[in-house]
């Protein structure tokens, strides 16, 4: 039964979000004040596998200021014999700012002799990041998802080795909360590595589906300054299934499901500093659908849920 639901939900959204814009549609689009960006999570068009060069050059034409590219893709990118440099110009000459890059080295585990291989696979990540310009990188709970026991005064000392690394290499590491983490899944629990952590430029990395998949109270949202909160991920989801059983191919365009958008914007807004909003899907139905398509209607849906939120 929970299939069929899915089937049904997710048709329904793909079905509304390929729809026209509708003239109030355009204008409510055009006429946001906020402090947000808008930025494309290139997970949402991942199985088309246009390759970096081409996903830069997509956002630049379908409308966004920045994009969130993932390591794995730069190393294919290298691999196959591109140049970093020339990624670096690409985004600077198409306006594209490289916000930041979805890494998972598993830096937060028990076992030293990991954490320290996750330390030298983390720097050379953030060496090609800084060749291509990009200032920050995703340090989720990656190892410590499926086992609960970490002890989060030392997760804390862990994600300090990362910020340390990261301001020796001039890459921001952002900690995100994972919902399905058996650790890292309540926003509370985030904030106290980030806290104890000690380090004054440790950031948190939220999400719309993260919060409600580790069901984190969102008033939460509001405990943190606007100093330590730079990206937050665009998704939404829909009624059925429930929270626990509910997984990543689920998520849904901005204002296609059932999250409180409004409350979540007002409380990022009201924080009166810069916050990038960036889409992440991991839905199979939109994978199947052209990239640019998904890229311009994701595009359309986060403004229009910003605009609805009466910013």
């Amino acid at each position: 039964m929970e299939q069929i639901s899915r089937r049904n939900i997710l048709k329904s959204s793909v079905a509304l979000s390929a729809g026209i814009t509708l003239p109030s549609e355009k204008k409510m689009v055009n006429n946001i004040k906020s402090n947000f960006t808008f930025c494309l999570n290139t997970s949402t068009i991942m199985k088309q596998n246009i390759g970096l060069m081409a996903e830069i050059e997509l956002a630049a034409k379908t409308g966004y200021t920045g994009i969130e590219v993932w390591i794995r893709t730069i190393e294919a990118f290298v691999k196959q014999g591109g140049n970093l440099k020339d990624v670096k110009q690409k985004a600077n000459d198409l306006g594209i700012i490289i916000e930041d890059a979805i890494g998972f080295a598993p830096w937060i585990v028990d076992d030293p002799n990991e954490r320290q291989k996750a330390l030298d696979q983390t720097k050379r990540e953030m060496d090609m990041l800084v060749q291509i310009g990009c200032k920050r990188i995703a340090a989720p709970p990656f190892g410590a998802t499926e086992k609960a026991g970490i002890n989060l005064q030392q997760a804390a000392a862990r994600y300090r080795a990362v910020c340390d690394l990261g301001e020796q290499m001039g890459v921001l590491p952002m900690l995100e909360l994972w919902g399905f983490s058996a650790n890292l899944h309540l926003f509370g629990e985030t904030l106290f590595v980030a806290a104890e952590c000690g380090h004054p430029k440790a950031l948190i990395l939220a999400d719309v589906y993260h919060l409600h998949k580790g069901g984190s109270e969102l008033n939460a949202l509001s405990l943190l300054s606007g100093n330590h909160i730079q990206v937050f991920h665009m998704n939404d989801y829909p009624a059925l299934p429930s929270r626990e059983t509910l997984n990543d191919s689920f998520r849904v365009m901005p204002g296609d499901g059932v999250a409180p958008m409004n409350k979540i914007l007002k409380m990022l807004n009201d924080k009166n500093s810069p916050i990038v909003l960036s889409l992440e899907l991991f839905n199979e139905d939109y994978w199947k659908k052209d990239p640019k398509e998904v890229a311009k209607i994701g595009l359309e849906k986060m403004k229009m849920s910003v605009e609805k939120a009466s910013i």
